[in-house]
């Protein structure tokens, strides 16, 4: 199967927001977001945001999946840091390689960038893709806080 990988358009939006709502119901993702978060997402791809970049797979010109890059810096390395912060591919395409294409694709995107991304520790499947594909696993505890 020929996986293609294409910037996300306007007519994708429907399809990517289904998809949204399973990833962020499943294993994969703690918080279960919501149809505003899902919304504004959407937008901000598709928007000309700097901060954001949306992404779909598609096999044989069907939607199987997309992914969302976020930009920004890290004091910590030095540089200009590409966070992919969603993959998902519907279930019958896992296993195909469409992950390690977005990836591969994102790198070539961004050749001189740092990349990270976050996991949950029991997703082996992909986690085993990510350290084949160079990510090392940081020590960290992260912490989130919404703003006043």
């Amino acid at each position: 199967m020929n996986i293609t990988i294409r910037k996300m358009q306007r007519d994708d939006s429907k399809i990517v927001t289904d998809m949204m709502r399973k990833f962020y119901t499943s294993p994969a993702v703690i918080t279960d977001g919501s149809e505003k978060i899902f919304a504004a997402n959407v937008k901000n791809c598709l928007g000309g945001s700097p901060y954001i970049e949306g992404f779909v797979f598609l096999a044989d010109k069907k939607i199987i999946g997309y992914g969302i890059t976020a930009h920004g810096y890290s004091t910590e390395f030095g540089g200009e840091c590409i966070w992919i912060e969603d993959i998902y591919i519907e279930a019958e395409y896992r296993g195909r390689g469409g992950g390690t294409k977005f990836i591969q694709y994102v790198k070539e995107l961004y050749p001189d960038k740092i990349f990270r991304l976050e996991s949950e520790r029991d997703n082996d499947a992909a986690l085993k893709i990510y350290k084949r594909l160079g990510f090392k696993e940081l020590p960290y505890l992260e912490l989130v806080c919404k703003g006043a």
